[in-house]
């Protein structure tokens, strides 16, 4: 009886432990994410131009905010207590690619094409657009990650898989303020509650996202590509390192379906007619921007701003939708 006793008791202690460590990585993370921001801005690689984008308000907005984010998780995950060295390892391979190949197609992508269809579709007739790029970098990323943290093939691919499609799936969801973040910080609380592998998996990016979440609630920053890949893959890693194969291979199934979905329906559209998703999303955010006063013009005519595509303006002859996922040009305005 005694011993069993101690057992438990000693299992209670490591327990707490292993959430205190948890808290100190995600406070890291936190911290790291505030200053590298704080840094970013005042000293902007390129300058300050590069970074901006205009958005739906005619408001600018800043980048940054995905670099800060990216950099932060990954450092967190680097020296978090909590993990083996190559789950370590791992979370930041993901982050660092993920996030790099995101940033290049923040500032280098022209939002020509979108989606999958989109640059697989210029792929096929020749032209390598730098979505395409960031694709084939991530699934790279991914597939390191997955080999980092080891297995049989079969999770290999299967962690791969989840890695580089959480990243994608996560930018899919960059579209409004805030959005992707709350679904990154859905996601950890989720994976938390599985126990101490996903708590010290998810302290990192869900640091960083929490710490980062006002600037993008107040649309003075967006994650972007850069930040949004780089949470979303350590989320899939995060789910890797914590559940059993026949859960990763159901979450692996479901980021397919939705990633699939997002070809042809709006996400957006889906949570505007969803009154308790409509309530979260708006959670925390400026009201809906109005639309002008009549004036018999188009502009006036024109949603002001919720059906927007992921970068808050409509190129002529393009639907109201979101089914993209890529930046467009700098002098273009971004989704937030």
């Amino acid at each position: 009886m005694r011993r069993e006793a101690r057992r438990r008791g000693g299992q209670r202690d490591g327990g707490r432990r292993g959430r205190a460590a948890a808290i100190v990585s995600a406070g890291l993370a936190a911290g790291a994410a505030r200053a590298s921001y704080a840094a970013l801005t005042r000293w902007p690689p390129g300058g300050q131009a590069t970074w901006a984008r205009t958005n739906h308000r005619g408001e600018p907005v800043t980048l940054l905010e995905g670099p800060a984010a990216a950099v932060a998780a990954a450092a967190a995950a680097a020296i978090s207590a909590g993990m083996p060295p190559r789950g370590r390892a791992a979370l930041a391979a993901a982050a660092i690619g993920a996030g790099a190949f995101g940033g290049y197609d923040d500032l280098a992508g022209s939002g020509d094409r979108r989606g999958f269809r989109g640059h697989l579709g210029a792929l096929a007739r020749g032209d390598v657009t730098t979505g395409a790029v960031k694709l084939g970098g991530i699934g790279a990323a991914g597939l390191a990650s997955a080999a980092l943290l080891g297995g049989s093939p079969a999770d290999v691919a299967v962690n791969a898989g989840l890695t580089a499609g959480a990243a994608n799936l996560l930018n899919l969801f960059d579209l409004r303020p805030g959005r992707a973040i709350k679904v990154a910080l859905g996601a950890s609380a989720l994976l938390a509650a599985r126990g101490q592998a996903g708590r010290h998996a998810v302290a990192g990016p869900a640091g960083a996202a929490l710490a980062l979440l006002p600037e993008d609630l107040g649309e003075r920053a967006m994650l972007g590509d850069a930040g949004a890949n780089a949470l979303g893959a350590m989320l899939g890693v995060a789910v890797a390192a914590s559940l059993g194969r026949p859960a990763r291979i159901a979450v692996l199934a479901g980021i397919t379906g939705l990633t699939a979905a997002s070809e042809v329906v709006s996400f957006t559209k889906v949570i505007e007619r969803t009154p308790p998703l409509r309530w979260l999303d708006m959670l925390g955010r400026r009201p809906a921007a109005r639309p002008a006063a009549a004036s018999g013009s188009a502009a006036a005519a024109e949603p002001a701003g919720e059906d927007m595509n992921r970068e808050g303006f409509r190129p002529a002859g393009m639907p109201w939708d979101e089914a993209g996922s890529e930046p467009a040009p700098r002098a273009a305005t971004s989704e937030q």
